[in-house]
């Protein structure tokens, strides 16, 4: 037992150092907004909201939650959990002029498909905002290249919805999202 606590008390730096420059996730918090208003910007801004209510929805979820369904013919939360990292695929090829193809999350825990989430939509919001000229973020799916506009009203809007799904889901399996979330403002109230 000594043995296996020494080991352990000399292990104990490499990991709380492996934690402490882990990157955190972004979007605890809405990054400041640009200061001008551009169609870049605004589809920047646009996807940031989004990883905003994504990772309060997201955030704590339990075994329970991620079960939870309100009935037979809708997906679970942790369904709903894929579909919008399958989504925030479709957004961040978008932006690095990639073709969509089909992925596969069955191998992924709930903390990977929420990094990878929130990584996805962050590159593409950086992306976006940065642009002059968004039409050129065309969906590729084959050979077929969709508008961009179909972007705010497909995948965005869809994620965005699916977000409020989950958040009632939650309060619904009795782990509702933290109280504190200020939505409007981007931040956590003190």
């Amino acid at each position: 037992m000594k043995k296996i606590l020494v080991v352990f008390l000399l292990c104990l730096p490499a990991i709380t150092l492996a934690q402490e420059t882990e990157a955190p996730l972004p979007y605890a918090e809405l990054p400041e907004y640009p200061q001008t208003f551009t169609a870049g910007t605004m589809a920047g801004r646009m996807v940031d909201a989004l990883g905003f209510r994504y990772y309060w929805a997201t955030e704590g979820l339990t075994g329970d939650d991620l079960d939870y369904k309100s009935n037979d013919d809708v997906r679970s939360t942790g369904e709903t959990i894929d579909h919008i990292l399958s989504l925030s695929y479709v957004i961040v090829n978008s932006a690095l002029k990639k073709p969509n193809d089909k992925n596969d999350f069955s191998d992924m825990d709930l903390n990977e498909k929420r990094t990878q989430t929130l990584t996805n939509l962050k590159t593409a919001a950086d992306i976006l905002s940065s642009s002059d000229d968004i039409s050129q973020f065309k969906i590729i799916f084959g050979e077929r290249e969709i508008p961009f506009w179909n972007n705010v009203n497909g995948p965005i809007a869809d994620a965005i919805w699916h977000c409020g799904q989950i958040a009632s889901f939650r309060r619904n399996s009795g782990n509702p999202i933290n109280p504190k979330v200020d939505h409007f403002n981007g931040k956590i109230r003190d």
